[in-house]
Formats: C-alpha cells, structure tokens, sequence
C-alpha cells in the first residue's frame, strides 16, 4: 500500500533521524526479523534517497531508518541517467513516494574531479569521463555565482540536480504539480553527520 505521509510528514521523519543520528542517539527502526517479514509481498517506503555511492553516506544509517522506509538510488556524484530516471518513475507512478531527497555530501571525489577537469583543462579517461562530463553543467554554474571549491560546487551540483530531476521526468514534475511529491536538496556532512538544506520544489517547509 502507498505511504500516507506528506512530503511535509516524510521530511520531519527524515530530519528526526538525521538529529539522532548525529546525537549518537539512534533508534535502529524496523530491522528486526518480524518487520522484514512483514515486508515480503509490499513496500511503501516514505522517500527516494537519489545520492553519491561514496562508501561514507549510507542513507539508511544517516536519517536512521530501516527496511521499507527509503527507496534508495546510488550514483557517483548522484549523476542522473536513464537508469537513475527509471527508477524515480517507478517510485512516483507505482508506490506513490511523496519525497525525493537529493543527497550531496562534501569532499566529493566526483565533483572533484569536474573541478579539476576545469582547473587544468584535462578530462579523465574512459567511463570517469562520462561522469565528469555530467558533473560540468553544475561546476559552470557554481563558477557563474563565484563559487570555485569543490564544497560549494558540491551544494551548488546538489541545487542543479533537484532542477535537473524535475525538468527531466514528467512523472516527476506532475507529482510536484499536484503537490504529492517534493524534491529537496541536501548536503551531507562527513565530519560531523549533519545535513544541510539546499533548494526545495515542492510543499516542503525544511
């Protein structure tokens, strides 16, 4: 069955999590045998988490939630492609997601190699290329607002995907229409395990 919540109501789960887990104070929900049970023929989870693959932001532990709640979309640099826009039209058409939190997080190593990539007009090689490439659009734009280190590059490219995302898929562009979905960028902390808020589109009050 489809979560109930709100965006509103999603993000206020999220962001509860997110402060327990940087007091030390996590809860560990829904991670014991009978909720994994109970989850064998539905899920309902209450956001897509679309963020960086760096093995340092799992979004699971950081807003300290368990199975079923987040329907998670890893990438590196959190790169849009046919994949990844798939997989948000699935989210949004068939279990109805009210919130779509785009993850950023500093020190990016794929961010930081499309600044690089600038700096010394030298673009990587093979596949990283082509990651690089995606990244460009958000290092120019970051560099139009006077903004050259990779941590505002970092947020700006975090800012720039809730907009790519939108304008991309219909599905989710109509969903923030109606006001059944938000879409709101986030940038994670490595030090410290806070999150702070970028640009929203949607009815969401951060």
């Amino acid at each position: 069955m489809p979560t109930t919540l709100t965006p509103q109501q999603a993000w206020e789960q999220l962001k509860a999590g997110n402060r327990r887990f940087v007091d030390g104070t996590v809860d560990h929900p829904h991670q014991d045998a009978g909720w994994r049970a109970s989850l064998e023929n539905s899920q309902s989870p209450h956001a897509v988490i679309f963020g960086c693959s760096d093995s340092r932001l799992a979004a699971e532990i950081i807003f300290d939630v368990g199975l079923g709640d987040v329907f998670v979309i890893r990438t590196a640099g959190q790169v849009i492609d046919d994949a990844v826009l798939g997989s948000l039209q699935f989210a949004i058409e068939e279990i109805d997601v009210p919130l779509i939190i785009i993850l950023g997080h500093d020190n990016c190593g794929a961010v930081t190699a499309a600044v690089e990539a600038v700096q010394t007009a030298v673009m990587p090689k093979s596949f990283m290329r082509s990651l690089v490439e995606r990244i460009m659009p958000s290092v120019m734009a970051a560099r139009s607002k006077g903004v050259t280190d990779v941590n505002g590059t970092v947020e700006e490219h975090t800012d720039q995907t809730v907009h790519r995302v939108v304008d991309t898929s219909y599905a989710v562009a109509q969903a923030v229409k109606e006001g059944r979905t938000a879409v709101m960028g986030v940038t994670y902390s490595l030090s410290d395990g806070s999150v702070k808020i970028g640009d929203i589109l949607g009815p969401v009050n951060p």
